[in-house]
């Protein structure tokens, strides 16, 4: 594999990455916490309500995982293409 083709496959692998990060991270938020928010405060968790749960904390728990997540995924991603800092 050439250089040139070797940064943009390491390029594309990491969009696709930051894509699915920020696609849970849309779900979670905005249609969780704000358009499905009625029909999933049918629905309880620790005596809350998911919809409100979601809104308040859950898309911020989400939010948090999906940083170390992204931080694992680019660290595996560094070291199969040699460009990590160790």
């Amino acid at each position: 594999m050439s250089g040139n083709s070797k940064g943009a496959e390491y390029w594309k692998r990491n969009l696709r990455l930051v894509f699915i990060c920020l696609t849970i991270w849309f779900i979670c938020s905005y249609l969780f916490g704000i358009v499905l928010v009625e029909p999933l405060n049918a629905i309880k968790l620790g005596g809350y309500k998911l919809g409100f749960w979601f809104a308040q904390q859950g898309s911020m728990y989400i939010f948090v995982a999906l940083i170390f997540f992204y931080a694992s995924s680019m660290n595996k991603l560094d070291r199969e293409f040699d460009v990590h800092e160790d």
